[in-house]
């Protein structure tokens, strides 16, 4: 049964269709056509094709109804896919924290016990930080340090090193020296940290200060551990993934030693650069404004959870006779012996994170 183009079908009767009616067939497919058509004139290819549509909607109502489709579509995926994966692995991650202050929860309550004591109000509460410091460092970057017998059970000592552009490695350095050993590494600091809103507190309990000279032979000469990075900010703001140490010819951490009759002990962590790194582009730019105003102009990123190994070197002992240019030269000669020994230059970040599961050996 075919039909030639002059003859025409007639429905009549039951199967008669009003488009007039909203609920009819014929009323649902015009109102489907016309916002088609409406999606096609907002289209910006439609137009090439003379494709218009007249509408009742303006440019503005077609985008936010694309805009709202389109979002019907993703939402599930990114709710699926990240939203709820991501909470999972926070709690998980919170989980792991809290038993790891649990499991020293005994040593939690010698703390505030020797806290009342010794009437240290810090003691305690420096306990409960570095216990949250360590457990980070351990859970996000697999902290572990080597050679942290080279720091004495009681004495002085001068740990000098090599700044990242985060100074991570000392924040969990103090805090594992603290649960390991029982003893404070003092630090000296940027002046800047003192106008930090907030952060008094923590330069207070955990004595971290400007330090000169003599303030830090005082320091060491009352048996403490004290850090100090030479580079200090312009290596925090300019050294980069071959990690070249930007000391110029300072040696005042030399003078302090010899002042005080205090052994070096050189450190170094591996994929520091890693973890948090500056924007280089433009270095000119970042270098002039840190001359000018004194301030870490450059911005930072990262906070990447790559493998933190620390290396503490064998003490460096001032010779009879030696001069503090001499003494800070065998002290570089060291830490950028330990950098070239522990690193693999230039860093990389994806090779840093693959050394959370797997390392291949170092070249001898």
């Amino acid at each position: 049964m075919f039909l030639n183009s002059t003859e025409r079908v007639y429905f009549t009767g039951p199967a008669t269709m009003n488009c007039n009616d909203s609920s009819s067939f014929c009323s649902l497919v015009v109102n489907i056509t016309s916002a088609a058509s409406s999606f096609i004139e907002a289209c910006p290819v439609a137009g090439m094709f003379g494709i218009y549509s007249t509408s009742p909607y303006n440019s503005h109502q077609l985008d936010l109804l694309y805009l709202g489709w389109v979002w019907s579509l993703v939402y599930p995926v990114i709710l699926t896919m990240l939203i709820l994966p991501f909470m999972i692995l926070l709690l998980l991650y919170v989980s792991a924290l809290l038993l790891y202050i649990y499991r020293r929860r005994q040593n939690v309550y010698n703390a505030l016990h020797e806290t009342i004591e010794h009437r240290d109000p810090w003691a305690g509460g420096r306990y409960l930080i570095s216990l949250v410091w360590d457990a980070h460092g351990y859970i996000w970057h697999g902290y572990e340090v080597k050679g942290l017998e080279n720091l004495p059970e009681e004495g002085r000592c001068l740990i000098i090193y090599y700044h990242g552009a985060i100074p991570l490695d000392i924040y969990y350095l103090v805090a594992r020296t603290i649960l390991v050993k029982g003893r404070l590494i003092h630090c000296v600091g940027d002046r800047l940290l003192e106008k930090v809103p907030g952060w008094k507190v923590i330069l207070e309990a955990f004595d971290i200060t400007p330090g000169t000279i003599s303030s830090c032979i005082q320091t060491l000469s009352e048996d403490h551990i004290l850090s100090i990075s030479p580079g200090g900010v312009r290596e925090a703001q300019f050294s980069d993934h071959n990690y070249q140490l930007m000391w110029g010819k300072r040696a005042g951490f030399a003078k302090v030693a010899i002042g005080a009759n205090a052994p070096i002990v050189p450190m170094f962590t591996e994929n520091l650069r890693e973890a948090f790194r500056t924007v280089s582009w433009p270095q000119k730019l970042w270098v002039t404004l840190y001359e000018k105003l004194r301030f870490p102009c450059a911005p930072l990123y990262g906070g990447f959870p790559v493998k933190l190994r620390a290396h503490l070197g064998k003490p460096i002992y001032h010779k009879p006779g030696e001069s503090p240019e001499e003494l800070a030269e065998r002290v570089r000669e060291a830490l950028d012996n330990l950098i070239q020994q522990n690193q693999k230059l230039p860093g990389n970040i994806l090779r840093a994170l693959l050394a959370r599961i797997y390392e291949s050996p170092k070249e001898d």
